[in-house]
């Protein structure tokens, strides 16, 4: 660490991400933009550390980063007394999507399990069977979430 913030590579290394990521969420506008030294190296401030911690385990939890993007931005406006957009309100948003999702992965292993023990081995023979508890009669539902990329 330099007398006035953190290299790209620093900040990366103490964050546990890397450079690209740095570049990305400032293109996205979760970070802003770093001073610059007078050699042209990017420097950060040492708080940027925790809001790159906050941003990824918010990711591991499940927000998109057009969502962490919203609740940073809730966050600093929090004087608003804006309540229904910040973070309690968007964790149970969020909850609920998991909650169906589990749902959704529950109904899955069962139905996995039970072509397992069903002997399915052949997708078109066991289509065809009467046996086979794959759901092929039932149209696809949509699912209610949708799976997203880490980035």
């Amino acid at each position: 660490m330099t007398g006035s913030g953190l290299r790209s590579g620093q900040l990366a290394d103490a964050a546990g991400v890397n450079q690209q990521t740095l570049r990305y969420y400032e293109r996205r506008g979760l970070l802003d933009s770093p001073q610059r030294s007078p050699g042209g190296h990017r420097l950060y401030p040492a708080e940027t550390v925790t809001l790159l911690r906050v941003i990824k385990t918010a990711q591991r939890l499940g927000f998109t980063l057009n969502e962490v993007a919203d609740l940073l931005d809730a966050g600093r406006h929090q004087h608003r007394g804006r309540s229904d957009t910040g973070l309690q309100a968007r964790a149970s948003e969020k909850l609920i999507e998991v909650e169906q999702r589990l749902a959704d992965l529950t109904v899955i292993r069962d139905t996995l399990r039970d072509a397992i023990s069903a002997g399915c081995d052949d997708l078109v023979a066991c289509a065809e069977s009467t046996c086979c508890p794959l759901p092929f009669t039932e149209p696809p539902r949509r699912l209610s979430y949708r799976f997203q990329a880490p980035t």
